[in-house]
């Protein structure tokens, strides 16, 4: 395998260099170079090049699971572990997730909603519901934060809005993208206690659609599990690894994530490994 490394990247590094770290010798790489290559290596190697493919072109987030069915998808006959096994070789691992912070500010006088969704998080469904929340990015500019509101039924990013003030104008921006861009109004509305959410003003804008508001029990994240998630998707896969400079450059990125790759492109799991567009057309065809 290690020969198999260096044959492979060859191209790339020294061998030389890349016999010195891996510890085998020039003359051992040599000879091996020169005896028929098995089949099981070949396979391997021909296999190598959509793999990389694939997890390049998932701007380096795939695991195994995604960049599997990404191959098999595109007709590729070979096994989940064959895959795993030859990207931990290649050095190729997916993006962790990491902790972090909450933007929630429970404590205020608005009047809170009870928790009508009640965990109901499955895919499809005759009653469409929508999950908020709000996080945060630094930039060099100070502070900007983004609101989203997604759909239940088909985990896409339906409204999203980013203000340097984390206000009931942020949320309700959100709100009206979502509104403006959907088939029909959802059934419910989905978030956490913030203030921003339990204002009056955005109650209004919930009530003069007719959408039911839903709100977390106090302190429990799991009530809004998928809101939390996809922001931990999104710090995990994204923002983790940019630094701003400006905020209209952090616009500029949330919209390549959000409506280029995350809706359009990225593989989820609970969808049965397709993007959230793809699986909202599965529903309309049903």
């Amino acid at each position: 395998m290690r020969f198999g490394f260096i044959e492979a990247e060859k191209a790339n590094f020294s061998i030389a260099a890349m016999c010195r770290v891996l510890r085998v010798t020039r003359s051992g790489f040599y000879s091996w170079r020169k005896r028929k290559a098995s089949a099981r290596w070949l396979r391997d190697r021909n296999l190598l090049r959509p793999i990389r493919m694939s997890f390049h072109g998932s701007r380096d987030t795939y695991g195994s699971p995604r960049v599997h069915r990404e191959l098999k998808e595109a007709g590729e006959r070979v096994s989940r572990k064959r895959v795993a096994r030859l990207m931990r070789e290649a050095g190729l691992h997916s993006r962790r997730k990491r902790r972090f912070r909450r933007t929630t500010d429970s404590n205020h006088s608005h009047p809170v909603a009870s928790n009508a969704l009640d965990r109901r998080f499955t895919p499809g469904g005759s009653q469409s519901w929508w999950v908020g929340d709000i996080t945060y990015i630094w930039t060099a500019e100070g502070w900007l934060y983004l609101a989203t509101l997604l759909d239940l039924a088909t985990r896409r990013v339906m409204g999203w809005s980013m203000s340097a003030n984390i206000d009931t104008a942020l949320v309700s921006s959100a709100l009206e993208m979502a509104l403006g861009r959907s088939d029909g109004t959802p059934f419910g509305h989905h978030t956490d206690r913030g203030s921003q959410y339990a204002s009056k003003a955005y109650r209004q804008q919930l009530d003069d659609r007719g959408i039911t508001c839903s709100m977390s029990r106090r302190g429990n994240c799991w009530d809004n599990a998928v809101a939390e998630s996809f922001f931990a998707t999104l710090k995990t896969e994204w923002l983790d690894h940019h630094r701003f400079l400006t905020r209209d450059a952090a616009r500029a990125a949330a919209f390549d994530f959000i409506e280029v790759f995350y809706n359009r492109k990225r593989l989820h799991s609970s969808l049965g490994y397709l993007s959230p567009e793809a699986y909202a057309l599965t529903l309309k065809t049903a």
